[in-house]
């Protein structure tokens, strides 16, 4: 997949294989209109920011990516919609089959996952954190898509990375009861009775589990990247933005 020329140079393209009318971007924090902490590029409007700020940021998006990206209301839940325009449906992930309609994800430090059949008829995105994860929100994507697993090309997106995400041991009872090689994806914190989580290794495992074999990304890290937002770096913070579309004929 090849970059638009006017998108800004740090933003992300993902190096996946996927079809030539599949379109994916992630933001980054770098420029915009928000100030403060929330600088520069803020996407979230529910953190605090100016909403004047947030809604300069996301028509400048919308004109460079040339798609009208679908807003959700995230709950760390496994709800997952249609993306339809004109409308902030509280859920978690969204698919889409309709050209120029962006699903869109905003994080600071939980995982961004995108979606795409490989024929090229269906796009999705998906929030996890570890909650929706453990939960079973990218199981409820793929069933969604009504996609054969098999047929359906992941990108995991930035998130915490596995060296500095910390955890309680509820947390990896949580993933390891549900699936024994969970146990992989966890090894012992300095802290007593803590863990360091990896969650690309706990996604990999549950794309796995629903047989999915095409998966690609992973090795960001929110907290030590600073072209990132980081609610764990900073609790008063922006969000970012994990974007996937169907291109226009």
């Amino acid at each position: 997949m090849s970059r638009i020329a006017s998108w800004p140079t740090d933003w992300i393209c993902p190096d996946w294989p996927v079809a030539a009318n599949v379109r994916a971007c992630v933001t980054t924090a770098s420029f915009g209109n928000s100030q403060g902490d929330f600088a520069h590029f803020n996407l979230g409007d529910h953190v605090g920011d100016e909403l004047a700020s947030v809604q300069r940021n996301r028509t400048w998006l919308a004109q460079t990516l040339e798609c009208t990206p679908v807003w959700l209301e995230q709950v760390h839940g496994v709800n997952v919609v249609q993306a339809q325009v004109g409308q902030q449906l509280q859920a978690d992930a969204s698919f889409t089959r309709e050209p120029g309609i962006a699903c869109a994800i905003m994080t600071a430090d939980c995982l961004p996952v995108l979606f795409a059949a490989q024929d090229g008829s269906c796009v999705a995105a998906a929030h996890a954190g570890w909650r929706s994860l453990v939960a079973g929100v990218l199981e409820n994507t793929i069933a969604a898509m009504q996609t054969p697993p098999q047929h359906i090309t992941v990108w995991l997106g930035p998130a915490i990375g596995p060296q500095v995400y910390e955890v309680g041991p509820e947390v990896r009872e949580a993933f390891v009861v549900q699936h024994q090689q969970a146990e992989q994806a966890f090894i012992p914190s300095k802290r007593a009775g803590h863990w360091m989580a990896d969650l690309y290794q706990l996604a990999r495992i549950r794309l796995s589990e629903s047989g999915v074999t095409e998966v690609y990304g992973g090795g960001f890290c929110t907290l030590t990247d600073k072209r990132f937002y980081s609610f764990r770096r900073q609790p008063t913070t922006g969000r970012f933005a994990s974007l996937i579309w169907l291109e226009q004929p």
